[in-house]
C-alpha cells in the first residue's frame, strides 16, 4: 500500500507541477503580448495624445527627439546646487525685490522679502535642443523643471493690515532660450541673450500661506500677487522680451540682439455690454485697461453706475513681436479701496491684418486660466476697433528715441520719490483724460509728473536683473533702448498716452 500510494502521489505532484509550469508560461506569454501591444500603441501616439495622458508637464524630449537628455549635467548640477544656491540668494533677492516694487499693484503699499532661501532641491534639465537660426549665433533651448523647497516669506503691507506671507510648494516649468552671439576673438562669444519662450507658456505654481495671520485681512492679496508675478514674467523675461548680457572682450555692436518695436496698435475701446454687477446697492462703475505689455497700460474713463458703458476712447500701443504677443483688455469696477475685476480677454496680434481696421465684440472671462475659473456666469462683452501698422526703420528709431526720453523722466521722478509704482501713473493719468493737460513733452509741472509716473524704476530693476546674470545689461538698464515705446501724442477723442 505504501508503494502504491507513493506512486500515486508522485504522479499527481508531477502532473500538478507540469500544469503550473504551463499556466505560468501562458501567463508570461500573455503579458508579453499585452506589453508589445501597449508599446505599439504608445509608438503611434502624437504630441496631442501625450499631452492628454501626461498633462502639460511632460518633457519635450518625449515627443521631440531633437531635445537631448542631459543626465550627466543634472548630476553635476545636484552637486553644485548647495554652493550655487548660497551664492545666488543675495543676488536674486537684490534683483527681484525692486521688480516687485516696480510692478506693485494698487492697494499694496509695500511688497518686499522678509526671508529668501532657494532651498536644497536643484532644478532639473529635462532636455536641451541646440540649433542655429542665424549665422554667427548658436541657439540653445533648455527644458527646465523645478519643484523646489525654497523658504520665501513676503512682507505685504496695505493700508488696512501688514501680513507676512509664505510661498510654498513652488513649481516652475519653462523652456529657456539662450542665444550665443559668436565672435572671432577670445572668448569667442561676445554676448548672451536669455529669454523664456512664449510657447510652451512658462508655468509657475505656488501656494500662499499667511504667517501668523489670515489672507482675508488683505482682500484679494492672492490675486494681486499672482498678477504681479505674471506681469514681471510677461513684461521682462518672456519672448520677445529678453536679457542681453555682454561678455567682454573686444567691443562689438549688439544692438541687433536688443528688442525693437515692430508695429503700432491703434485701439478704440468702443463700449461694453451686460457687465456683471459687483455692487450691492446701485450698479458698477466700470473702466477698461488696455495693454500689450503690463508695464505700458492705458486706462479709459470711469463710467458711473452703468453696466453698458460707452467709452469711445482711442489709444496707441507698441508691439515688438506680432507672432507671440497679444492685446489684453480688462474691465474693472471702480471702488473704494481695491477695484474689482469684472472680466478680461486677450486678442492674439497674429489675428490682425496690417493696415486694416477690424471691429470685434469679445466675450469677457473671469480668468485666462480656465482651470481656475470658478464663476461660470456670463461676464458680458467688450467692443473694440483695432488697426495694426508695421513700423519702418525711421519710425522704429523715432520710437526708440521717444522712449528713452520718457523713461529717463520717469526714472528721475522715481528716484525723487514722487511716484511709487506703475499703477500710480495709471490712476493719475486717467484723472486727466479729456482735460487737455499734456502728458508728454511739457517738460515741467503736472504734465511731466504724469508722464513720469510708473516706469521710473524699470531701469533700476533691469540693471539689478542684469547683475543676477553676472554682468551689466546693455540696452536693458536705465537706457533700455530696445523696448516698448509709448506714442507721444494725446488722442483727439480723449485717449491717454500709454504709461
Amino acid at each position: 500500500m505504501g508503494l502504491i500510494s507513493g506512486l500515486f502521489l508522485g504522479i499527481v505532484f508531477g502532473i500538478g507541477l507540469m500544469a503550473g509550469w504551463k499556466h505560468m508560461m501562458q501567463y508570461r506569454s500573455t503579458k508579453r503580448v499585452a506589453k508589445a501591444m501597449d508599446i505599439k500603441l504608445l509608438g503611434s501616439l502624437n504630441r496631442d495624445d501625450l499631452k492628454k495622458i501626461c498633462g502639460d508637464n511632460f518633457p519635450d524630449w518625449i515627443s521631440f527627439p531633437a531635445f537631448e537628455q542631459v543626465k550627466w549635467l543634472n548630476k553635476q548640477l545636484s552637486k553644485l546646487w548647495p554652493f550655487v544656491a548660497e551664492a545666488a540668494q543675495a543676488v536674486v533677492k537684490e534683483s527681484v525685490e525692486p521688480l516687485l516694487e516696480d510692478y506693485r499693484p494698487a492697494g499694496i503699499t509695500s511688497l518686499k522679502f522678509n526671508k529668501f532661501s532657494l532651498g536644497t532641491v536643484p532644478p532639473k534639465i529635462e532636455g536641451i535642443r541646440v540649433q542655429s537660426l542665424k549665422q554667427g549665433q548658436i541657439t540653445m533651448d533648455i527644458d527646465l523643471r523645478w519643484c523646489g523647497d525654497p523658504s520665501i516669506i513676503l512682507g505685504v503691507e496695505a493700508l488696512v493690515a501688514s501680513i507676512p506671507i509664505q510661498l510654498k510648494d513652488l513649481e516652475v516649468y519653462t523652456v529657456i532660450r539662450v542665444i550665443f552671439q559668436l565672435a572671432e576673438e577670445i572668448p569667442c562669444i561676445s554676448a548672451v541673450v536669455i529669454a523664456l519662450l512664449s510657447e510652451p507658456k512658462p508655468k509657475i505654481e505656488y501656494i500662499l500661506k499667511a504667517v501668523g495671520g489670515s489672507l482675508t485681512a488683505l482682500p484679494g492679496v492672492s490675486d494681486m500677487i499672482d498678477d504681479t508675478v505674471q506681469s514681471i514674467v510677461t513684461d521682462m523675461l518672456q519672448w520677445p522680451h529678453r536679457i542681453v548680457v555682454p561678455l567682454g572682450g573686444i567691443p562689438v555692436d549688439i544692438s541687433e540682439l536688443e528688442l525693437r518695436p515692430q508695429g503700432k496698435l491703434t485701439v478704440t475701446v468702443v463700449k461694453a455690454n451686460d457687465l456683471k454687477n459687483m455692487e450691492m446697492i446701485g450698479k458698477s462703475d466700470p473702466y477698461a485697461i488696455v495693454y500689450v505689455r503690463p508695464m505700458f497700460k492705458v486706462k479709459t474713463q470711469v463710467i458711473d453706475n452703468n453696466l453698458n458703458p460707452v467709452w469711445n476712447q482711442t489709444f496707441d500701443l507698441i508691439a515688438e513681436d506680432k507672432e507671440t504677443q497679444s492685446l489684453t483688455l480688462e474691465v474693472f469696477d471702480k471702488d473704494i479701496g481695491q477695484d474689482k475685476r469684472l472680466g478680461r480677454v486677450k486678442l492674439a496680434l497674429n489675428e490682425l491684418e496690417a493696415e486694416t481696421w477690424k471691429e470685434m465684440e469679445l466675450r469677457l472671462l473671469s480668468s485666462f486660466d480656465t482651470l481656475k475659473v470658478k464663476d461660470k456666469n456670463d461676464r458680458g462683452s467688450i467692443t473694440i476697433k483695432v488697426l495694426y501698422h508695421e513700423l519702418n526703420k525711421e519710425e522704429q528709431l523715432a520710437a526708440l528715441e521717444e522712449e528713452k526720453k520718457i523713461i529717463e523722466e520717469r526714472k528721475k521722478l522715481k528716484e525723487a520719490g514722487v511716484i511709487g509704482s506703475t499703477m500710480d501713473a495709471l490712476d493719475g493719468a486717467t484723472s486727466l483724460v479729456g482735460s487737455g493737460v499734456g502728458l508728454v513733452g511739457t517738460g515741467v509741472g503736472a504734465g511731466v509728473g504724469l508722464v513720469g509716473t510708473g516706469l521710473g524704476a524699470v531701469g533700476t530693476g533691469l540693471s539689478k536683473a542684469g547683475r543676477f546674470m553676472g554682468r551689466t545689461i546693455t540696452g536693458q538698464s536705465s537706457k533700455r533702448s530696445g523696448n516698448t515705446t509709448p506714442v507721444s501724442s494725446v488722442q483727439e477723442n480723449g485717449g491717454a498716452k500709454p504709461l
